[in-house]
């Protein structure tokens, strides 16, 4: 029987050239607090919002692209691999262990996007996905791809996915969001991206303070504070080292 947090996204990493320099930056914006993961030989934090794991942070080495990367839940990480494989994906990192966590796997999607997969070991304690409006967590994904309709035919057909509402974006192009329950994330044609991208939305509760504290502690604001449907508020912007991310959540000042 499917968990019921198979085919969402359970896990987000950030890999940076500088990852102290990272953590104190998303600890200052986020109210992030960092412990060391213990894992030997790669320095890899924990990144916590109220008692809960939300993301890891790791110093980028040779080859790796500095960048958040979404792991999405499997409950067979080998029939989930392959399949995955066999709708057009490519494998970048295969099926590993995660000593006391569980394995997981990279992958670009049939458009060009990163992904991971991870499975839970079953002494693992199941993490939970956060409903809107816990400050701190992940709350909105978005794919900036090349070719929506081609992403989300993988999606839908890996993880249930299903449309659950559509935005016009000019005369073209749609907003497709896309969803369980409840909306999750949306994913669009984006032919402005330098490559097809996954960008994560954390949720504040004042997106003002937060845009001053992005560009206080370092980071660079590119878009917002713009309204979206709903009435919330949101941000993309880079941190010091460039890496894109974004925010979500209610506006003080209007």
């Amino acid at each position: 029987m499917a968990s019921s947090l198979a085919g969402k996204f359970v896990w987000y990493e950030l890999t940076t050239p500088d990852a102290p320099a990272a953590r104190r930056f998303y600890g200052e914006v986020l109210g992030w607090t960092s412990r060391d993961s213990g894992m030997t030989g790669i320095d890899y934090s924990l990144m916590s919002a109220a008692g809960t794991d939300i993301a890891g942070v790791m110093a980028q080495q040779e080859g790796m692209p500095a960048a958040w990367l979404g792991y999405i839940c499997a409950d067979d990480i080998d029939a989930a691999f392959a399949k995955a494989i066999a709708a057009g994906a490519t494998p970048i990192l295969p099926v590993s262990p995660i000593p006391g966590v569980g394995r997981f796997a990279i992958l670009i999607d049939p458009a060009g996007a990163p992904f991971g997969l991870l499975e839970h070991a079953a002494e693992f304690p199941k993490p939970t996905v956060p409903d809107h409006g816990i400050p701190g967590n992940i709350w909105w994904r978005e794919l900036h791809s090349a070719d929506r309709a081609k992403a989300f035919d993988f999606y839908s057909g890996q993880f249930g996915w299903r449309q659950v509402d559509s935005m016009p974006m000019g005369p073209e192009e749609i907003y497709q969001v896309f969803g369980d329950e409840m909306p999750r994330g949306g994913l669009f044609t984006d032919r402005d991206a330098p490559t097809p991208y996954w960008l994560f939305y954390a949720w504040v509760a004042d997106v003002d303070a937060t845009q001053d504290k992005i560009v206080k502690a370092g980071g660079k604001v590119l878009y917002g504070p713009s309204e979206v449907p709903g009435g919330a508020w949101i941000v993309q912007a880079q941190d010091p080292q460039g890496v894109a991310f974004a925010v979500v959540g209610d506006r003080a000042k209007k």
